[in-house]
C-alpha cells in the first residue's frame, strides 16, 4: 500500500507541476480521482445499479421534475455562454449536473434511451473537462466549452418544451436538426483544435490532439446516431409505404375478381389499405376490413 501511495503522491506533484496555479486549489481541482470515481460510479448507476433498482416499481412520472431540470439547465448554459471566460470550472461542474439526463430516464423506465452515445458522452465528459480546467483554463480551450454552452441552451430548450407535454409536440419538428446542429458543432472544435497543428502559438500540443479526437470521436458517434434515428427509420418507413401500395393492389385486383363491382367491399378494402400504409398492424387493417363488411351488409 505504501508502495502505491508514493506512485499516487508521485503523480499528483508532476500534475501540480505543469498545472495552472490558478485553479489549483479549486474544489476537485488538486486531483483527478474524484471526478474519475464519480464518472465511474455514474456508469456503474444507469447502466446496472438503476436499472435493477427499478425493475420491480413503476416508472416514475417527472413531469414537473423535467420542466425544472430543464428549465435550470438552460439558463445554467446561458449564463455559461455569457460568462465562458470567467466560469470556466462552471463548465466542469455542469457536466455532473447532466447526469440527471440519464437518471431520469432510468428512473422512467426508458432504458432504451440510455444508449452507448449517451453513457460514453456524459460518462467521459467530466473527466476530460478536469484537465483543461487542471492545466489550460482560458484561452484556446473556451472556445469548445463555449460553443458546447451554445448549442446545449438550444438543446434543454427543446427538452424543456418536450417536457410541457403533448400540446406542444407539433412544433418540435426540428428534432434531428437538433443532432445536425450537434454535429456541425464538433466539426468546428476539430477545425479549431487542429489548425495549432500548423500555427506555433504557444498552446500545448498534447492538448490539440486530447480536443481534436475528442471532437472527432463524437462526431462519428452522432452521426452514427442520426443514421440510426432518422435515415434508415426513414428508408424503413418508405418501404412500408411501398409494400402497403403492394398489398392494396393485390388485394383489390382480388376483390375485383372475386365480386366484380361491390362497392362496399371495394370501398373496405381501399380503407383497410390506408390504415396499413400509416403504419398500423395489419390486425388493426383487417379490424377495419370486417367493420366495413358489417356495415355494408
Amino acid at each position: 500500500m505504501s508502495i502505491l501511495m508514493q506512485y499516487v503522491d508521485r503523480f499528483h506533484e508532476i500534475l501540480d507541476k505543469h498545472a495552472d496555479q490558478r485553479t489549483t486549489n479549486w474544489f476537485m481541482m488538486s486531483s483527478p480521482f474524484p471526478t474519475l470515481f464519480i464518472c465511474l460510479s455514474y456508469v456503474y448507476g444507469v447502466k446496472v445499479l438503476g436499472p435493477k433498482l427499478m425493475e420491480n416499481r413503476k416508472p416514475f412520472q417527472l413531469k414537473n421534475v423535467l420542466i425544472v431540470y430543464n428549465l435550470f439547465q438552460m439558463v445554467f448554459s446561458a449564463w455559461l455562454f455569457y460568462e465562458m471566460v470567467h466560469a470556466c470550472w462552471w463548465y466542469y461542474f455542469s457536466k455532473f449536473t447532466e447526469f440527471m439526463d440519464t437518471i431520469f430516464f432510468v428512473l422512467r423506465k426508458k432504458n432504451d434511451h440510455v444508449s452507448i452515445l449517451h453513457v460514453i458522452h456524459h460518462g467521459c465528459m467530466p473527466m476530460s473537462v478536469w484537465f483543461g480546467v487542471k492545466f489550460t483554463p482560458g484561452g484556446h480551450s473556451t472556445f469548445f466549452g463555449l460553443l458546447n454552452t451554445f448549442v446545449h441552451i438550444v438543446m434543454y430548450t427543446y427538452y424543456l418544451l418536450a417536457a410541457m407535454g403533448p400540446k406542444l409536440q407539433p412544433y418540435l419538428w426540428w428534432k434531428k436538426y437538433l443532432t445536425v446542429f450537434q454535429m456541425i458543432q464538433f466539426v468546428a472544435v476539430m477545425i479549431h483544435a487542429f489548425q495549432l497543428l500548423f500555427i506555433d502559438c504557444n498552446y500545448p500540443k498534447a492538448f490539440v490532439w486530447w480536443i481534436g479526437l475528442h471532437a472527432t470521436m463524437f462526431f462519428f458517434l452522432f452521426n452514427e446516431f442520426y443514421q440510426q434515428s432518422y435515415q434508415q427509420k426513414k428508408k424503413r418507413k418508405q418501404q412500408t409505404i411501398t409494400n402497403g401500395m403492394k398489398k392494396d393492389h393485390q388485394q383489390n385486383h382480388q376483390t375485383n375478381g372475386m365480386t366484380n363491382g361491390s362497392t362496399g367491399n371495394s370501398s373496405g378494402r381501399r380503407d383497410a389499405a390506408d390504415y396499413y400504409v400509416k403504419g398500423d398492424s395489419l390486425a388493426a387493417s383487417e379490424l377495419n376490413l370486417r367493420k366495413s363488411y358489417t356495415t355494408t351488409e
